[in-house]
């Protein structure tokens, strides 16, 4: 059976930093509705707006992640197309046409050997990932995922 990437996780961000922006901002609404204490209205206010600012904080930082990934799957289809064209001497365009991103990523998986079979198997068959993962021999761990 084939290995599979572990998830990755950011632990300051998936960990601390947004449960803690989460529950600073509930905590926020709570005392800005009222419901705790008899704060000054310009001290709840001053704790919501920080709430809300880090809030944003933590969005920009998940965007960051959302922007590396998406880049890491352009390069990761680049990868695929360089790769197939080394080991078949054709090019990828026609198969990727006929392929879904999670196939071609899926695809970046399989060794040298078996990499072009594989990926005409794919487009004429529409093997789901599961399926290409399944028919790998030549397992190539990507350790630099983020």
């Amino acid at each position: 059976m084939a290995a599979q990437n572990p998830a990755r996780y950011y632990p300051l961000h998936h960990f601390v930093l947004l449960p803690l922006t989460l529950l600073m901002v509930g905590y926020s609404i709570r005392r800005y509705v009222g419901v705790a204490g008899d704060d000054s209205e310009f001290s709840r206010l001053w704790f919501t707006l920080a709430a809300v600012a880090l809030l944003f904080f933590a969005t920009l930082v998940m965007l960051r992640q959302h922007y590396a990934l998406t880049l890491q799957d352009r390069l990761a289809r680049l990868e695929v197309r360089q790769r197939y064209f080394e080991v078949s001497g054709q090019r990828f365009a026609p198969l990727e046409k006929k392929l879904t991103l999670k196939q071609i990523l899926t695809l970046r998986l399989a060794g040298d050997q078996e990499l072009a079979a594989l990926a005409q198997a794919t487009a004429t068959e529409n093997l789901d990932p599961k399926a290409i993962l399944a028919r790998i021999n030549d397992y190539q761990f990507d350790a630099m995922r983020v």
